[in-house]
This record gives C-alpha cells, structure tokens and sequence, in this order.
C-alpha cells in the first residue's frame, strides 16, 4: 500500500507462504493475500511482494499461467512492487538452512534464476516503475573464501541484463543484495566494501560497459540503480549495527537500499541457565538461526543456535541475538525480549529522510515459532504487523 508524505510502498513477503508451486502462489494470491488487503487497504491498490521459486517461475512460463498471474493482479487490485529472489527452491516443511544460499552468485543457475525474474517483472511492471529483487548476500560465509571475482562478474551481467531490460520496457529493475549473519555479506562494513572494491570500482564499470555497451560515466550511473542493498533489520540488530550509522555509512558510501525488509529477532539481554532451556524451543530443523554474543572477548558468532547453546563457555550476563524473525508487533517473548526498538529506530529514521521506497514485512517463521506464539492466523498476524508500522511512520 502506498504510505503518506513520499514514504513509499508498504508490503509483505510472500514467503511467509508456502509458495513452491504456480498452484501456491495462486492460492496465497487469493486467499490470505486478500484478506490481508481488505483488513488494510480494502479501497485502494494492493502492492505485493511476490516470491517465485525457480519451480514456480518455470511454469509461469506457460502463456496461460502468465496471463492468469496478470488477470489476478488485474482483479485483485495488487500491484507487484518487489520479488523476493533469496530462496531458490523449497522454502517451508522441510529442512532450508545454509541450503537456503544454493546456488550462490558463483553459480550460472543463480545468475540465470535471477534474470528470468527480471523478466517477469518488468513484463507485469509499468513503464516508469522501478522494482526491487531481493537476493543471497553472494554466499554463505564458509564458501566464499577467494570467490570475490566470480561472483561480481555474475552480478554485473546480471546488472546488464537488467540495463536491457530498462532500455526495452523502461522497467527499472534493482537487484538488492541483502546482508545476512555468517555469509559472506554479513556486516555493513564488510557490504561497503564489497561494493566499493568490485561492483562500484572502474574496472566494474568498463565490465558493465563492455556487457551492455555504455561508456564508464554512463556504466557508473547504471551501477548504482542496478545493484544495491536489501537492509534486513533484524540483520542488522543481530549483528548489533548501529541503526543510524549503518544507514549512513550505506548512503555515504553511495549505495542505495533498494529494499528495507522490517523483521525483528529474539533479543537475550543477558543470558543464563534459564535462558538456556528456554530457548531451546527454538531450534527447529527448517531455518538456521545464526547467533552472536556481545561477550567480555568482543563479538562471537555461531552459525547455528544449537550450536551455540551446546557451547559451555557462554557465561550468565553475556547478550545475546538470535537470527529467529519474530512478530513485529511485541517488544518480548517471555523471557526474552526482540529486536523491536531496533526497527522502531529505523523506521524513525525512514520517516525523518525515506531509507527505501519499498518496505517489506517479512516474518516468515509463523509455522515454526513455538506453538504457543501461534495464536492467531498467519493473515491475522500479518495485518497486525502492517498496522504497526504504519502506526509507527505517523
């Protein structure tokens, strides 16, 4: 839905839904997608953030299923203003974890998959528009090790594919790398870097020019509107960035976010063996929920809960963040708290100077939290956690 005073689109992931198949993706479409609408917007236009798996996408590559997709849009009243293009293949009832990053930008099928969903979106885009499409933050952590190169040529070609794109439709299509803990774009510092040094240097540009025929100013130009950055807030709070500072060194470094994705984590302000036990309800096989520790050492990090609770040296009064998306709408879960002052700070800012244009709400572990978190319906759900916000940028 469009937000007052230029604050942009307000939506939700589609991947909170079970969404493998075409067949799935329509009964989201009309089904808690559309109650979701009527509960916040039943008047106006809808904007959608849609998710395609690469299964998903292969069939909508039959004529009717693309023409059913757009007379659904069309119907509904649903804009699609952003793609989640993260998980490649299944996405719930099964086990995900670092499977989730395969295949990564070091991969053809990665760049590939990507590319034929900016196709797809800027067939079902207007001319003028500008839409995002969320991806892997290049790889997981311990796969990227001397893999800079490959994967920023991968990027560029598909920032030239979109070039294209933008060129025959004037759908502007941004790519939007979203850092993640324990990949290989975990922190904002190291995304600054990354981004300076491979995909906004000289040499990125004279690649682009050479892969779409334009000059360097004209390739430096491109770059930016191509390729840039998905903020995962509770990213973020994991890592225990700095709300404001992060954003900044983000816009100093002249990177945009594409998309800001409003998520919260658990937040264990200081941890013991009660803590301990209680969160052990929380590791579940389908997601890993990657952990890092403000301790008396400085910051430790572990790829996995399970894997950190089993570690003895953990010390009662250390803090704790734990990458598992929580309702947005509470501030704790007894006995622990969230990350949610952390994107109440953000969308502070977005309403002092707009971060994106496009605002995501995507806590997609409802069928995972612990049974006595799920209370209500996911749609429910989802529309208390879009009220919030809105109530937040008022």
């Amino acid at each position: 839905m469009q937000l007052p005073d230029d604050l942009g689109q307000l939506t939700y992931c589609l991947n909170i839904h079970p969404t493998q198949t075409w067949e799935a993706v329509r009964e989201a479409l009309l089904g808690p997608v559309k109650r979701v609408r009527e509960t916040v917007c039943p008047e106006a236009t809808f904007g959608v953030g849609l998710r395609l798996s690469a299964q998903a996408l292969e069939e909508l590559r039959a004529p009717d299923a693309r023409a059913e997709l757009k007379d659904i849009l069309a119907r509904e009243n649903y804009r699609v203003v952003t793609m989640n293009g993260f998980p490649f293949g299944p996405f719930h009832g099964i086990p995900v974890k670092q499977n989730v990053y395969q295949p990564d930008w070091k991969q053809r099928a990665r760049l590939d998959y990507t590319c034929w969903l900016a196709d797809l979106m800027s067939e079902l885009g207007a001319a003028g528009d500008t839409l995002s499409l969320s991806t892997v933050p290049g790889t997981y952590k311990p796969m990227a090790e001397g893999a800079e190169a490959q994967m920023a040529d991968n990027l560029l070609k598909a920032a030239s594919h979109c070039v294209k794109l933008a060129q025959k439709t004037q759908v502007t299509i941004a790519i939007a790398l979203e850092p993640e803990p324990h990949c290989f774009l975990e922190t904002i510092e190291e995304t600054v870097a990354f981004f300076r040094d491979w995909l906004y240097s000289d040499a990125a540009a004279d690649r682009l020019g050479e892969l779409c025929g334009l000059t360097r100013d004209e390739a430096k130009l491109a770059l930016p509107r191509h390729l840039g950055v998905c903020y995962d807030v509770c990213h973020a709070a994991v890592e225990f960035e700095d709300p404001a500072a992060s954003i900044e060194a983000l816009r100093t470094a002249g990177i945009p976010i594409h998309k800001l994705q409003l998520s919260a984590a658990l937040r264990i302000p200081q941890f013991d063996a009660t803590k301990r036990e209680a969160l052990v309800p929380f590791c579940e096989r389908t997601y890993l929920h990657q952990v890092v520790v403000d301790s008396a050492d400085g910051r430790v990090r572990y790829a996995d809960l399970p894997e950190a609770l089993a570690d003895d040296a953990r010390v009662d009064g250390e803090e704790w963040r734990v990458h598992f998306h929580v309702p947005i709408f509470v501030d704790a879960i007894a006995p622990f708290e969230t990350t949610q002052s952390f994107l109440a700070d953000i969308l502070a800012l977005h309403r002092q100077q707009p971060i994106s244009q496009h605002l995501e709400v995507e806590t997609y572990t409802w069928q995972v939290l612990p049974e006595n978190l799920r209370t209500e319906s996911v749609e429910a759900a989802v529309s208390r956690e879009l009220t919030w916000v809105k109530q937040q940028l008022t």
